[in-house]
């Protein structure tokens, strides 16, 4: 369907109302703040609000009289039924609702054998409960009765979706019902093949009923995961396209069908079942392993990954596509002549405290107390031949995978690498951009092979081209760019990237309202263009000489607001992400290698944004110089960690107790600073950087040897 421009001109920009911890988007009627879903509002009159005031007062008095029997347990039929006329007038009265239930099963308990009263006495309720609706359709407590009801196994449901057609046909699109009907439909044998069929005939005569898009995502979803016949995704999601392109096309400044499309884009794009994306090692790699935080005696014996513990073990590191749960030795098997890993123990990365997350990291021993000579040991790591990695949306990881790297061990010259401060300006080498030891590095996307998905996106690109001219076509074409651009080789990327950043950046400057959501989705479709190859991303990798030619990743400058593409960086040792827009650094946790890094010149305003870097055990060097930490009085981010009011921790160890007042004062930075092992901090160019933060930041990080360029000690 090629789209009249003509018809589907926008007179008036479409407003966006933007959810920051999801990476979509709301589109919303301009005319929002005079209606409620497009409904105007009506002024009272003064005879509705004579009419008003004496409810109110009648209101009153049931309230006085019902709250008295509540209290002292009276459940005669009296009192029964004034919590019915209480619930006449203010359906919303939940303490009523509650009563009427403690009344049934008063009832039931004493009558639960006579059959016959028990279906009249809930009979009644669904009365009361069908009154309280005509009175309030969006009342939450009448519903949630209704629910409560109808659980007792003993009303007809046949009557519950006759019920339900007739209160939809007064309001089609009220959420509430619709929630209701899903939860009738389970109780009886209408297949969901019906509903499907129910909501597209809602959705032909009212296209903005998002509750109707809603419901039928929803069974969508349920029919594509066990693959109901003739509900396969390379048939079902191109007809969907289609029906949801009449409802856009139609009216294309209303927000329901574009929601659904979203939806759409993310079912063509995203596999069910979850996928390894990259790993660290990867296949094929070699890395070089020494004791302490010496360098090699040998240091050129590699150019790839060096890596150095004083704990005499190294991270193996999981990335998979979506969270998951159950990854352990019994579903990660790591063969190895390595000693001491014979039993795994696999943690989640994830700041929200959870076992389901992307990350997932085991630390490999390869010291051991004898004389460590120069050796090579081979290691398999095979993963899903047993099951029990699970997504958060219940879906196996069936797809088993195996790589194998070589480490060499080596023996280290003990040499005092904190006496030499790390500097962010000279020790750096070029990376050959000739050299084939990137591919070793880099784990490229797995390709999903699945034709259909490709031509699907093909299709919207060429269709919503001819809405480039207005913001919500041109963000939906760059979604739409962005998602062809994951799936295609590797040839064709740098086009599509180049197309999407320009789309950002004009809306940008069209919609200047919500510039930093569209910063947010240019950083992302930057740093994914920056890692889209090997030859691009060659170009911003350096080798640092004065630690073992550490590899160095440098995005400095290139205005930043938010990080992305953590995945294929995963062996980054060093990371210069100074002179950018970044305001916390999420995302950063799973680069578990890294362990010198510069957040200089950028825009955090508290450390409580560093709350990721807690989980990289090897970070020795950190500049956050010269960002905004302590100028903003209120900060919403400080409290993305734990905070002394809901946590005694800090009390328990030595700096709690003997600095009381500055932990207090502090606590943001003490719980974050506290689980760093730096050796090299710059805070410089911050407000909280004074004499007094000074002082105490020794204290919290005992092994720092260097703030502020200023040595500590001898």
């Amino acid at each position: 369907m090629k789209p009249d421009r003509n018809k589907f001109s926008i007179e008036e920009p479409l407003s966006l109302s933007l959810d920051r911890s999801r990476d979509d988007f709301q589109p919303l009627s301009s005319t929002s703040e005079r209606k409620m879903h497009g409904r105007p509002r009506k002024a009272y009159k003064p005879e509705e609000e004579a009419a008003s005031a004496s409810k109110a007062a009648k209101l009153r008095s049931l309230q006085t009289q019902f709250m008295s029997i509540h209290h002292h347990k009276i459940y005669t039929k009296e009192a029964i039924d004034l919590s019915r006329k209480l619930l006449e007038i203010n359906p919303e009265a939940y303490t009523a609702w509650n009563y009427r239930k403690l009344a049934v099963e008063d009832t039931l308990s004493r009558e639960e054998s006579n059959q016959d009263l028990v279906k009249s006495i809930l009979d009644e309720e669904l009365k009361v409960v069908e009154s309280a609706l005509r009175q309030n359709f969006k009342s939450y407590g009448a519903w949630h009765h209704r629910k409560w009801v109808l659980s007792k196994g003993h009303s007809s449901v046949g009557n519950e979706l006759r019920l339900l057609d007739k209160f939809q046909s007064l309001d089609s699109r009220n959420f509430h019902a619709w929630n209701y009907r899903r939860f009738a439909v389970e109780l009886t044998n209408r297949s969901k093949q019906d509903e499907l069929k129910y909501t597209e005939d809602i959705i032909s005569k009212d296209f903005s009923n998002y509750s109707a898009w809603h419901n039928r995502s929803v069974l969508l979803s349920s029919l594509l995961a066990r693959k109901a016949e003739g509900f396969t995704p390379n048939e079902k999601i191109p007809e969907e396209y289609k029906l949801v392109h009449d409802a856009i096309f139609t009216d294309e400044d209303d927000q329901s069908g574009w929601f659904y499309h979203l939806w759409l884009l993310d079912q063509t794009v995203n596999v069910e079942t979850p996928l390894l994306t990259s790993s660290w090692p990867s296949h094929g790699s070699c890395i070089n392993l020494s004791g302490g935080d010496g360098c090699l005696n040998d240091s050129s014996s590699s150019k790839l990954t060096t890596f150095c513990s004083d704990l005499g073990s190294f991270p193996l590191i999981l990335y998979f596509d979506q969270p998951v749960s159950g990854v352990s030795s019994s579903t990660v098997a790591v063969d190895s002549e390595l000693r001491g890993n014979e039993d795994l123990v696999w943690e989640p990365v994830s700041n929200k405290n959870s076992r389901v997350s992307c990350v997932w990291v085991a630390r490999l021993n390869y010291m051991s107390s004898e004389p460590c000579f120069p050796k090579e040991y081979k290691v398999k790591v095979r993963i899903g031949n047993s099951p029990g990695i699970v997504s958060s949306r219940g879906c196996n990881f069936s797809t088993p995978y195996e790589f194998v790297f070589t480490a060499h061990v080596h023996d280290t010259v003990r040499e005092d690498s904190q006496e030499v401060i790390v500097s962010w300006t000279d020790g750096f080498d070029i990376w050959d951009a000739q050299s084939k030891d990137l591919n070793f590095l880099v784990n490229l996307d797995q390709q999903m092979g699945l034709k259909w998905r490709q031509e699907a996106i093909e299709e919207e690109i060429e269709l919503f081209r001819a809405l480039s001219d207005s913001k919500i076509g041109k963000l939906t074409l760059a979604r739409l760019l962005m998602a062809k651009a994951m799936i295609s080789e590797n040839g064709v990327k740098g086009v599509h990237y180049e197309e999407i950043l320009e789309l950002y950046s004009d809306l940008m400057v069209l919609d200047s309202s919500h510039y930093r959501y569209y910063k947010d989705e240019h950083s992302v479709a930057l740093l994914h263009k920056v890692t889209s190859s090997t030859e691009s991303l060659s170009r911003y990798l350096f080798q640092y000489r004065d630690i073992n030619n550490s590899i160095c990743l440098r995005l400095n400058n290139l205005s930043l607001s938010r990080i992305a593409s953590v995945e294929k960086l995963l062996f980054v040792q060093m990371l210069d992400l100074s002179h950018n827009e970044l305001h916390s650094t999420e995302g950063l946790e799973a680069m578990q290698l890294i362990s010198c890094l510069n957040l200089s010149h950028n825009r955090i305003r508290s450390f409580s944004a560093l709350d990721s870097l807690r989980h990289l055990k090897q970070l020795r060097v950190l500049d956050v110089s010269h960002n905004n930490i302590g100028e903003h009085s209120v900060d919403t981010t400080r409290y993305l960690c734990s905070s002394p009011l809901s946590n005694s921790e800090w009390t328990e160890d030595e700096v709690g107790r003997q600095m009381t007042s500055l932990v207090t004062k502090y606590w943001d930075a003490y719980f974050v600073l506290r689980d760093l092992d730096l050796k090299q901090l710059d805070i410089a160019g911050n407000v909280i950087a004074g004499d007094e933060f000074s002082s105490f930041v020794p204290q919290v990080v005992p092994k720092l040897v260097w703030l502020d360029g200023q040595k500590l000690r001898s």
